[in-house]
């Protein structure tokens, strides 16, 4: 659409008369308006000035005006009153008058409506009268909108959302805005939308079009346009260009000189730097154009450059030469009386001197802007102007000096009259709705009239909290970090010299957090035992009621309890030995949870009845080995002292200081037999362990093998014992007999001592015997003993043979019975026979024997038949076990049965044997025959 077509533009707007007088009753055009304009008057009413006495004229006005509001200001008189004229005056300046009592409007009202409106009225041949003065500043309605695109920098090829940027007053939130966006000279869009999107240009004009955009009230409303804007695509920048402004070479001292750097094409944003003789004298942030302006000096005179960079390469423009010639100084204001304030009706002096500048200078006087007077000098020197001041003559003033070279202007001087000031409003601004101990809250104090500075002072309840100056319109604030104490009434007081006013009070009520609770762990006893019950006490010394507290052991919840008074929590707890660790507690009233610090609670466990442990390194314990006594408890707190025991003596104590068990170590000799136990305590109870026998048994020593002979001399056929005896050694001990290393017999010792074998004498058994001591633990050899004997003769062979057949026959018989008992033995130990096969023939020597009267030779006479195996060099001897109650008659006391013994035999004899028992079961032993060749076969 082209501009022809706009249906309204802020350009085209007309200006509509400011002030219209209302003679009759308003017509309004909407159906609501009269509820509405009512409204207005109610908030006037409400507003308007109260003084001590009733007035005879009164101005009334809105409470607050924004661009482009309807005003209207009504001027009444007292009903007793009739006025025959009224004017309406705006800063000392009549702007209307009327014949009678009228409204007075100000159709769309602007900034430069502000300033101070009364009215007065005049009765003809009587009096005239004078309305109170009211303030009027025109609020803006919004600001001047701003056009921002979504995309910075814009990229070639995409689309870019234009939004045009402004706010409202919250007072004036419900006023509806129009929205226009232009391209050049043509709109793109109309509506009350804000935002706008358009492609953006694929390739780089050389004039790159304008967007901007509108905003208005309505239709006829407040009008504000934004600064145009260009979209461009990434372009480096070319080679920038330098220019001054005044232009010329020469430039007056204390003028201002405007360097201006510009490329003529580069995409923005464009960063410009400003050089003299290399030096950089600014930077321009890419948001604040290509523009820097100087006062200049006399050392100012040289070299200028300038440089552009828009990221893709910097470029530097030529350099421009500047001379600075010296010009009027700067003037300087001053106002006499000093000081800021000065009360209504008093006369000001303005003086307006420069120190340098040729002559002539011409100074003149501003207030606000406007020209107050003027004059010339033609020396040094300054001037100076005389105003009688009102309250309307409060502002700025500044003056300026122009010896031709440009005008100086001096610095603005604050110029108040003062006004006595209203009763102040305080308003308490909060973080959130219910303020809590340690929030900041802001106290603002403001009084709506009353000439600055201001001393605002506040309190609660009367105390003083601390005060604040301004000088300016306004209030003032201050902020109270909060506390417990801090809840109560709150009051502030306004004071500019001309009288104090206090405000009304204001409630404050404060809600604690709860504190960091104390979590107190309260035992039976010094020591926490399993069993006890503890309890748990947690309790924050600070917060505002219901604070609900929680228990935890290692971050696990325990319990909670709900308080809604002061004071703690507490929770009992019976205790096991899991329960050890750290506990905490929680306190929380809705103002954010506290933990307490951690409290460690150690579970100390009674220890249990132990158990003993003896560790032998074999089967059974021996005399010389080292044992290990184990005691140990399952359960209990360390560190846990143990105590061994033998016979209930102690033996040994030893602590184990991370819990477990202990050992004692025990090298064991035959008084360390007997009952053993040991005793666990941790301080919480001595625990005694079950009893554990020992029995320590000792090894066989070497025997002693003594002859008994019936004579001083051993003789063919007399009857020797053979005894065997070990000095120490545990019992049962078997004893094995030898004749030069050839078992003869054995025997067993069951309750410890020695054993004897009967031999009845042969010409064979010349020769050395030894015997041999075994309790399981390793057998024992004796010393060989020789025997000789005398009387040997021919007559003797048969008999001397039936006797050694005998003697041999014993042995074997003998020999079975130690094999059986032997194999027996180990059983009962523990253990196997041993053997020692280091064993030597005994010794040659010969030793006279020791005799005594032997047993009948039929006692030792076995049950036999004669067996004639094939070989004629070896006995057999036949075992053979009998039931109960079919023992032989030849040997009833045997426990071994039938004991038969075959030698080699020739001739008839040999087929003759007895039969065997019925259920009789046959073990066989071979044993080699002495002197084969010396054997004779029985007579028959």
């Amino acid at each position: 659409m082209s501009s022809s077509g706009l249906l309204w533009s802020c350009a085209s707007q007309e200006s509509k008369p400011a002030l219209l007088l209302l003679r009759r009753a308003l017509v309004w055009p909407h159906p609501r308006a009269g509820q509405a304009f009512m409204l207005l008057w109610v908030s006037v009413l409400v507003l308007a000035p109260v003084s001590g006495k009733s007035a005879n004229l009164i101005l009334q006005a809105p409470p607050f005006v924004f661009e482009g509001d309807s005003v209207v200001l009504r001027c009444r008189a007292n009903a007793e009153i009739t006025l025959d004229t009224t004017t309406l005056h705006r800063r000392g300046e009549v702007l209307s008058v009327s014949d009678e009592s009228s409204d007075f409007r100000i159709e769309q009202a602007s900034l430069k409506d502000n300033g101070d409106y009364r009215c007065s009225g005049f009765k003809n041949g009587c009096c005239s009268y004078s309305s109170n003065t009211i303030n009027i500043e025109v609020q803006e309605l919004f600001p001047r909108p701003v056009l921002t695109a979504s995309l910075s920098p814009t990229v070639s090829g995409k689309s870019v959302t234009l939004t045009c940027k402004t706010q409202l007053p919250p007072l004036r939130s419900d006023v509806k805005l129009w929205f226009r966006f232009f391209k050049d000279d043509d709109m793109l869009q109309l509506g009350s939308e804000s935002f706008l999107k358009i492609p953006t240009l694929t390739t780089r004009s050389r004039d790159p079009p304008y967007y901007w955009c509108e905003a208005q009230r309505g239709s006829s409303g407040v009008c504000k346009q934004s600064q145009k804007s260009q979209l461009r695509v990434q372009i480096p920048v070319s080679r920038p260009v330098l220019t001054l402004s005044p232009h010329g070479a020469s430039v007056p001292e204390g003028h201002t000189v405007t360097l201006t750097c510009k490329a003529e094409s580069g995409s923005f944003p464009i960063l410009y730097q400003f050089l003299r003789e290399e030096v950089v004298i600014q930077k321009m942030e890419p948001t604040q154009g290509m523009k820097s302006v100087m006062s200049l000096r006399a050392e100012h005179s040289g070299n200028y450059y300038c440089t552009a960079d828009n990221g893709l390469g910097a470029q530097r423009s030529l350099p421009v030469y500047l001379t600075v010639t010296v010009p009027v100084s700067r003037p300087v204001l001053t106002l006499r009386p000093g000081g800021a304030l000065v009360p209504e009706g008093h006369t000001v002096t303005l003086s307006c001197k420069a120190e340098r500048g040729s002559p002539r200078i011409l100074y003149k006087f501003y207030h606000e802007n406007i020209s107050l007077g003027s004059r010339s000098v033609l020396s040094a020197g300054g001037v100076s102007l005389r105003v009688t001041v009102t309250v309307q003559d409060s502002g700025n003033y500044f003056c300026t000096a122009d010896n031709g070279f440009g005008p100086q202007r001096s610095e603005a001087k604050s110029l108040s009259v003062k006004v006595p000031v209203s009763r102040p409003i305080l308003t308490i601004r909060r973080p959130r709705s219910q303020v809590v101990e340690g929030d900041v809250v802001e106290l603002y104090c403001g009084a709506w009239k009353g000439s600055p500075p201001i001393l605002y002072r506040f309190y609660h309840e009367d105390n003083a909290l601390g005060s604040s100056r301004v000088y300016s319109r306004g209030g003032a604030s201050f902020k109270l970090p909060l506390s417990a104490e801090h809840s109560g009434k709150y009051a502030c007081e306004a004071d500019n010299g001309l009288g104090a006013w206090r405000s009304e009070t204001v409630s404050l009520d404060i809600k604690v957090p709860a504190s960091r609770p104390v979590l107190t762990v309260r035992t039976p006893r010094a020591q926490a035992v399993e069993g006890d019950v503890v309890e748990l006490r947690c309790e924050a010394q600070r917060g505002s009621p219901p604070i609900l507290y929680q228990f935890y052991r290692e971050d696990n919840a325990l319990g909670s309890s709900r308080v809604h008074s002061r004071g703690g929590a507490s929770f009992k707890l019976p205790l096991s030995a899991e329960h050890s660790g750290n506990y905490s507690c929680e306190a929380d009233n809705g103002l954010g949870a506290r933990r307490s610090e951690t409290v460690s609670l150690n579970v100390t466990v009674p220890a249990s009845r132990p158990v003993l442990t003896v560790r032998t390194p074999r089967a059974q314990a021996v005399e010389g080995d080292v044992v290990e006594l184990r005691c140990e408890a399952q359960r209990g707190s360390p560190p846990i002292l143990y105590q061994f025991y033998r016979e209930d003596v102690p033996l040994e104590s030893s602590s184990a200081p991370s819990g477990g068990g202990t050992s004692f170590y025990l090298s064991l000799t035959t008084e360390h037999s007997g009952n053993y136990s040991c005793e666990a305590d941790n301080g919480l109870g001595a625990q005694r362990s079950e009893v554990v026998p020992l029995s320590v048994i000792v090894p066989a020593s070497h025997p002693t093998l003594t002859l008994r002979a019936p004579g001083a001399q051993a003789k063919v056929g007399d009857m020797v014992e053979l005894r065997c005896e070990a000095q120490r050694g545990s019992p049962p001990i078997w004893y094995r007999f030898y004749h030069e290393d050839v078992p003869l017999g054995n025997s067993s010792a069951p309750s410890g001592g020695g054993a004897s074998l009967n031999l009845s004498l042969t010409a064979e058994h010349s020769g050395n015997y030894s015997c041999e001591a075994d309790n399981g633990l390793g057998a024992r050899r004796s010393e060989a003993v020789p025997l000789s004997m005398s009387g040997l003769t021919g007559s003797r062979s048969g008999p001397i043979a039936t006797g050694v057949t005998g003697g041999l026959f014993s042995t074997l018989g003998f020999g079975v019975v130690a094999l059986l008992l032997y194999c027996r033995l180990p059983r009962k130990a523990g253990g196997r026979p041993t053997s020692d096969p280091s064993r030597s023939p005994a010794d040659s020597d010969v030793r006279e024997p020791v005799y005594h009267n032997a047993p009948a030779w039929l006692d030792l006479q076995p049950v036999y038949s004669n067996v004639n195996p094939k070989g004629g060099e070896v006995v057999y001897s036949e075992v053979r076990r009998i039931p109960q109650g079919s023992k032989p008659a030849a040997n009833s006391d045997s426990v071994l049965g039938l004991l038969r013994t075959h030698l080699p035999s020739h001739g008839q004899a040999a087929s003759h044997r007895p039969s065997d028992p019925p259920g009789s079961s046959v073990i066989y032993s071979q044993v080699k025959v002495a002197c084969p060749s010396a054997y004779v076969a029985p007579q028959s």
